[in-house]
């Protein structure tokens, strides 16, 4: 049953991203924003993420996080039909659509040769960050999680190789090894701190404990190695600004759960600054 769902999700991709292929990158980039403006609540739970802001802001009110939310599903939307467009911002036209604070940064990680470990959340259109950090040159491996859809899937992982980085590794242990081998061979690793998972430790988020990967602790542990966050802004409609952080060492004292902690205040931080671009929806304190 779910493969005819699944299926039938796919034909009506594919019918969008060619409707967004004949209009245009902004032109469809704002409609999108404002159909899962419309649609988005009735797939996610309301309660949840009403929920989740109430945590990360618990004077907050009702008008505010109707706001937040009713951006958070225009970003969505906007990202949804931004993928039909990674190639142009790849290497085409909107390539000069997305600028870089802290370049010198990632300059300076390429020139020394040095392995590191970029981390951030879902904010804005996500995907464009490590498609930048590649496009400089520099060595990345970045970790994903497999679409449920196992035939949009196979389209999404060929432009995640094709367009932000060959290195494409999927969360779970058999990623982990691959992840372990490249870092090895002196690649960086990009990953996503911010979505709850299966197995990690309860970590301090927002004054709750909250179920956290440990992995950029293992590979700070193992092959001490230094964090850089890394945030993007959408700051008008298919213009971005990618700010890169200084890096932040780690001393072999520090424990798995400490450097865990300081990371999830690292997203908070990110979150606080531009709440209405991060994904809600997730149940990170389930």
């Amino acid at each position: 049953m779910n493969k005819i769902k699944y299926f039938f999700q796919f034909i009506l991709v594919i019918l969008m991203f060619s409707i967004f292929k004949i209009l245009g990158a902004k032109i469809s980039s704002s409609i999108s924003g404002k159909i899962f403006q419309l649609i988005g609540p009735f797939f996610r739970s309301k309660k949840v993420t009403q929920e989740n802001i109430k945590r990360a802001f618990p004077n907050i009110n009702q008008k505010k996080i109707e706001e937040i939310i009713s951006s958070m599903w225009n970003n969505y939307g906007r990202v949804f039909a931004e993928y039909m467009f990674l190639k142009n911002f790849r290497k085409g036209a909107l390539d000069k659509n997305i600028a870089i604070d802290g370049e010198e940064i990632l300059n300076e990680i390429k020139d020394r040769n040095q392995k590191v470990i970029f981390i951030s959340g879902h904010f804005s259109n996500f995907e464009l960050m490590a498609m930048q950090i590649d496009k400089l040159g520099l060595n990345i491996a970045a970790i994903y999680r497999p679409l449920n859809n196992i035939f949009l899937n196979s389209i999404m992982e060929k432009i995640r190789i094709r367009y932000i980085c060959k290195n494409q590794i999927k969360k779970g242990i058999g990623g982990l090894k691959e992840l372990m081998r490249l870092n090895y061979q002196g690649y960086s690793t990009a990953l996503m701190i911010d979505q709850r998972v299966s197995q990690g430790i309860k970590s301090n988020f927002f004054g709750e404990k909250a179920f956290t990967t440990t992995i950029p602790a293992q590979l700070i542990k193992k092959f001490e190695i230094p964090v850089v966050p890394i945030f993007i802004e959408r700051y008008e409609n298919i213009k971005f600004k990618i700010k890169v952080f200084e890096p932040i060492n780690f001393s072999k004292e520090d424990s798995i759960l400490n450097i865990t902690d300081r990371l999830n205040e690292i997203l908070e931080n990110m979150i606080l600054n531009d709440p209405k671009s991060w994904i809600w929806t997730h149940n990170r304190w389930k």
